[in-house]
C-alpha cells in the first residue's frame, strides 16, 4: 500500500497543467517559449493571468492531496516525506512530457501546507512580500526556498515538526535552487524580468 501511494504521488505531481493550458487555450507547446517550463510564472508570461492563476491552483492541490492521502492512510512522517518528495520529482520531470516539467514552487508549497499548514503559510508569506516588493517571481520563489529549512528549524525546536519534515524542507530548497539556477545567473546580471515583462 505505501508504494502504491508513493506511485501516485508521482502521478498527482506529473499532472500536466501548465503543459494541458497551452494546449487547450491557445493550441501552444509552453515549454516551446520563455524559460521552458510548464509552471505558472511561464503560464503567465505566455497564455495569461487566469490560466497562470488555475495552474498555480492546480499545483499546490496536487502536492496538498498527495499529503493528505498520506495522512489518511496513517503513514508515519517518513513516508509522508517520501510521497511529497516523489510528487515534486513528479512535477519536475513528468513521464508525459519527455522529463520537462515544472521548478516545483507551487507543487512544493502544496506539499508542505499538507505537512505544516503553519511552516506552508509562514513560507507563502515570504514569497508574497518579495514579490510584493520586487515583482520578480524568481526573487521570490528563491527567497521563499531559502527561508524554508530556517522556518523548519524552528519549528522542529518547538516540537512541532519531525526530523523528516526538517530533511525534506532541506531537500526541497536545494531542488528549487536548482531549477532556478539559470533565473540566478539573470538576477545577479540585472537582467530577469519582472511581472509584466518578457
Amino acid at each position: 500500500m505505501n508504494l502504491l501511494i508513493l506511485f501516485l504521488g508521482y502521478l498527482f505531481g506529473s499532472f500536466p497543467s501548465g503543459y494541458l493550458a497551452g494546449r487547450i487555450t491557445k493550441g501552444i507547446d509552453i515549454r516551446s517559449l520563455g524559460s521552458g517550463s510548464t509552471g505558472a510564472t511561464n503560464v503567465l508570461r505566455h497564455i495569461g493571468k487566469r490560466a497562470a492563476i488555475t495552474v498555480f491552483l492546480v499545483d499546490v492541490l496536487k502536492g496538498v492531496v498527495s499529503i493528505l492521502l498520506a495522512k489518511y492512510f496513517l503513514l508515519n512522517d517518513s513516508w509522508q516525506v517520501a510521497i511529497g518528495l516523489s510528487t515534486l520529482i513528479g512535477h519536475i520531470w513528468p513521464v508525459w512530457l519527455n522529463w520537462k516539467g515544472g521548478k516545483a514552487v507551487a507543487t512544493g508549497l502544496g506539499v508542505f501546507l499538507g505537512l505544516s499548514w503553519q511552516v506552508g503559510l509562514a513560507t507563502l508569506g515570504i514569497f508574497i512580500l518579495i514579490i510584493t516588493l520586487f515583482r520578480i517571481v524568481s526573487l521570490a520563489s528563491v527567497c521563499a526556498a531559502l527561508a524554508l529549512p530556517l522556518i523548519m528549524f524552528i519549528s522542529f525546536n518547538n516540537s512541532i515538526i519531525s526530523l523528516p519534515f526538517l530533511l525534506i524542507s532541506i531537500l526541497a530548497m536545494t531542488l528549487v535552487i536548482w531549477r532556478h539556477r539559470e533565473n540566478i545567473a539573470r538576477l545577479f546580471k540585472g537582467k530577469e524580468p519582472k511581472i509584466g515583462q518578457h
